[in-house]
């Protein structure tokens, strides 16, 4: 049992965080200026040239297996690179990478969709959600009908991350109502379609800075080539995808609650009250104290799903906790940090409203805390696993 970082791992690690530091925090105050101006985060052009970069120091597809150029680190480093990436709140990735379902492909998809992906040619998304299917991804509507040598796609799907931006969308839809019927699980399918197919997308506005989208099917067809993995295996591949999703949140989580506990720390040695720093009063001693107690705690919920992944076992039960807990975390610790700012804290000057606002959905996309707490429950209850094991 070994609960350290390794050389090569530190290493990354310090290698990312420089980036983050000398790259994207310097970005911040843009950001921040666009974001209240309506305009995108960042220039197209300038994220291009922040991944290139990157992928000139060698941070390429971070978890892209390397037959297809990536670095294949594993996702122990998917883990450590996501929560230093989350330091900051510029929209960033190190791109060479696809969605996980993706290399489902068959070999003519692959060239087709996942080659493309992975070299930043084409952008896609994934659709589960609908207006009435959020957590209970068994009330699903969305239907595809044969005809001849085509599936007809009809229906809505909704809160759809990328879903403005994607060039093709892996959709989740009815294929054998009866089926679907009895189980909730059988008989839907993943279809890749792109958008020149003929569906199209609608911008939702959220209280944050993330713009989903709601996806509308009228009649769209698509091709029997394009079904990804097997006919009536759906489900099966959007549990891996909303699986893999979930500890991912717990590691952003970690990260920027992180840098919001520093600039805490920060102020609070210079912020002055009644002749002394609010350093010295007990009652923000003690929030700077619980925020990094739990902080620690997510870490390595969300270090230990990622190395049960990495030892090709299921880290499902993990990946509810990591979710779970870090979202939570990362909530009070946002809410503690704007406290000990007071009024400034509230102010669109400092980025900690904006991580208020941010935060607040790591608690329902993915799966809500309801549906984790659910699983957890249910897992212990039934036997799966129980107190005490070594998980």
């Amino acid at each position: 049992m070994h609960l350290r970082l390794t050389e090569e791992q530190k290493m990354v690690q310090e290698t990312i965080r420089k980036f983050v530091e000398k790259e994207l925090i310097p970005l911040e105050n843009e950001v921040l200026r666009n974001e209240r101006e309506g305009r995108p985060s960042l220039p197209q052009e300038k994220v291009k040239e922040l991944q290139l970069k990157a992928k000139n120091a060698g941070f390429w597809g971070i978890n892209t297996p390397s037959e297809y150029g990536g670095a294949d680190l594993g996702q122990m480093m998917q883990a450590i690179v996501t929560m230093e990436i989350s330091k900051t709140f510029v929209p960033f990735s190190f791109g060479g990478s696809a969605d996980n379902i993706l290399y489902y492909c068959n070999e003519e998809q692959k060239k087709r969709y996942l080659i493309p992906t992975i070299n930043g040619e084409k952008k896609s998304c994934f659709a589960m959600t609908e207006p009435g299917a959020g957590s209970d991804t068994r009330n699903i509507k969305m239907t595809a009908v044969k005809d001849g040598d085509e599936w007809v796609l009809n229906g809505e799907k909704t809160f759809i991350t990328g879903g403005n931006e994607a060039d093709f969308v892996m959709v989740i839809a009815i294929t054998d109502k009866e089926k679907h019927e009895k189980t909730g699980r059988d008989g839907v399918t993943c279809f890749i379609v792109d958008r020149d197919m003929g569906w199209r997308s609608e911008y939702i506005h959220t209280m944050g800075e993330w713009g989903p989208a709601s996806l509308i099917f009228e009649n769209v067809r698509v091709p029997e080539k394009n079904i990804l993995g097997e006919l009536h295996g759906g489900y099966k591949l959007g549990l891996e995808w909303i699986g893999f999703a979930r500890w991912i949140v717990g590691a952003r989580a970690v990260g920027a609650a992180e840098r919001l506990l520093q600039m805490a720390i920060d102020y609070s040695k210079e912020r002055v009250t009644f002749g002394k720093p609010i350093s010295k009063r007990q009652a923000i001693q003690w929030m700077i104290a619980d925020s990094a107690v739990e902080i620690e705690a997510a870490r390595w919920l969300v270090l230990n799903a990622a190395f049960t992944l990495d030892q090709g076992e299921d880290n499902r039960h993990l990946a509810s906790m990591a979710k779970l807990y870090g979202s939570n975390m990362g909530n009070r610790v946002v809410d503690r940090v704007l406290q000990i700012h007071g009024g400034m804290g509230y102010t669109k000057e400092l980025p900690i409203e904006r991580w208020y606002r941010e935060a607040r959905l790591w608690r329902i996309y993915d799966g809500t805390d309801e549906i984790q707490r659910m699983i957890i429950s249910r897992n212990l209850l039934k036997g799966h696993v129980h107190i005490g094991d070594f998980i």
